[in-house]
């Protein structure tokens, strides 16, 4: 499906529908494609998605950190007058998501994290200095997903070219470090926003244990599991991620 993205001062973004903001906030080598699933299901339900590009290789390498990508969700968000949001991340989204909902929790009805950093991090980082070993990086995105053939060619090359850009790298070491130092488990309990975490039960980049962990120190949250999937539900899941988030957003009257 194409996708018109706009493009007003320093945002370029996505947005389908009408209704309650959906932001979602894509992770560290994701796409905005990664979210046809939920773009294209929940505009029918009365919601409106809305895909920012988040600036990840863009800021200058000091301002490459959760906080200021935080902020820049911020900015977006009074850029569009926004009063009150959904909030959807994945991986190092849903960390960059937490954050913005610890800073700013007035502006966020509910939260939505799915294989989110914040707690664990070997998730990003940890052997990414393999430059220039396609093999390599084709294994490592495949084990992003339960199924392997959701790595498709496009997807490994995208990842490829990203490892073998230096700058691209130093940045993406630059925000796993980051994503270490703002561990999110002191804040966790303070937070009371309602939260949906929706997790593969075979994801092997943030293991489910860490998913436990989210649920048993945020205050008001609900922890959904879907089978024989990796670290990117709403991408290799979409039916049962949507179908679960539908049913959580109407549990908790979420409109």
């Amino acid at each position: 499906m194409e996708r018109n993205i706009k493009e007003e001062g320093k945002f370029r973004y996505v947005e389908i529908g009408e209704g309650t903001p959906i932001v979602i906030l894509h992770g560290l080598m994701g796409g905005l494609s990664n979210f046809d699933g939920v773009s294209d299901y929940f505009p029918k339900k009365g919601y409106k998605v809305v895909l920012p590009e988040l600036p990840i290789y863009t800021l200058n390498i000091l301002k490459t950190n959760i906080k200021a990508f935080a902020k820049f969700v911020h900015d977006f968000v009074k850029h569009k007058k926004y009063e009150k949001i959904i909030l959807l991340g994945n991986s190092l989204g849903g960390h960059i998501a937490l954050y913005y909902t610890k800073m700013h929790p007035e502006f966020v009805e509910a939260l939505v994290i799915t294989g989110s950093s914040g707690l664990y991090e070997s998730a990003m980082g940890d052997s990414y200095p393999r430059r220039g070993d396609y093999e390599f990086i084709k294994k490592k995105a495949e084990d992003v997903f339960y199924d392997p053939a959701v790595a498709t060619k496009e997807i490994v090359d995208d990842v490829y070219a990203t490892v073998n850009d230096r700058m691209k790298l130093i940045k993406t070491l630059t925000i796993a470090k980051s994503a270490i130092r703002h561990n999110m488990a002191k804040d966790l309990p303070k937070m009371h926003t309602p939260t949906c975490i929706i997790w593969g039960r075979n994801d092997i980049v943030t293991p489910p244990d860490v998913a436990e962990e989210f649920h048993e120190l945020l205050p008001d949250s609900d922890l959904f599991w879907i089978d024989k999937c990796g670290h990117a539900a709403m991408m290799e899941k979409p039916n049962e991620f949507n179908e679960i988030l539908d049913q959580w957003f109407e549990k908790r009257n979420i409109k």
